[in-house]
């Protein structure tokens, strides 16, 4: 009925539909199908060169697939969508010139759901200081610096490409800890990683990316009681 149909398409906010995405002659993404649900957060492992960037790139509106479909909240991926999604590459996208403080005024020109007081809370717990040149601040501070301005959106989807990627320990928590604080059940979260164990903790959901292809998924539950592993020993499994 239409109904179901109507049900069934709003818990998926995002359906991919055989996507494929060909660089010359090599598919960067190879015929993967993944859906996502509001209130979740997702991984999306695998090796650098798995094809996870492309994928989050196309899902974002910023690279167009070569075939298949991708329908955010029912409805192809447009400009319109880009309002609603949030996605923090693993590039610097930042003129030098800029301070922490620059960096927000940016974004809240860009996108009208960003919020400079929750940017300015984030700022002081990640312990940064809004007057540092971008250009003078360490990879950790940047890794940080990225999050916040990210985090302070009201997305609906927010995917962080390699969130983790770089910095120490202390730091990673810090991120992780922004990104469960900031989750709430109308928003999904994309954290794309191959630093599997800190992952593990808050995620809900793994999909295991490999050449472009999906080889395998699942709630952290059934993974467990189907694989009767952890994420990090399937990853290991998987990558080996």
């Amino acid at each position: 009925s239409a109904d179901s149909r109507t049900a069934r398409r709003d818990t998926h906010m995002l359906q991919c539909n055989d996507l494929v995405k060909s660089y010359r002659k090599k598919n960067a993404v190879n015929h993967l199908s993944l859906n996502l649900e509001a209130g979740k957060i997702y991984a999306l492992l695998g090796p650098n060169g798995s094809g996870k960037t492309t994928l989050m790139k196309m899902i974002a509106g910023l690279v167009k697939p070569t075939a298949g479909s991708i329908l955010f909240e029912g409805k192809p991926v447009d400009t319109a969508s880009k309002a609603r999604i949030a996605y923090m590459p693993t590039e610097a996208f930042f003129y030098s010139y800029m301070t922490g403080r620059d960096a927000g005024k940016y974004y809240r020109d860009f996108f009208k759901d960003f919020h400079m007081e929750r940017y300015a809370r984030y700022l002081e717990e990640m312990e940064l200081d809004p007057s540092q040149k971008i250009s003078k601040m360490s990879s950790g501070m940047m890794a940080k610096l990225k999050i916040a301005l990210t985090l302070s959106r009201d997305a609906r989807l927010i995917m962080l490409d390699e969130p983790l990627n770089g910095i120490d320990l202390i730091t990673r928590e810090k991120i992780v800890e922004a990104v469960t604080h900031s989750f709430t059940p109308g928003k999904t979260f994309v954290l794309s990683s191959h630093l599997v164990e800190e992952l593990e903790k808050i995620i809900h959901h793994a999909f295991f990316i490999r050449n472009g292809e999906l080889v395998l998924e699942g709630s952290l539950d059934d993974l467990h009681r189907e694989q009767g592993k952890t994420i990090v020993d399937l990853y290991k499994e998987i990558y080996a």
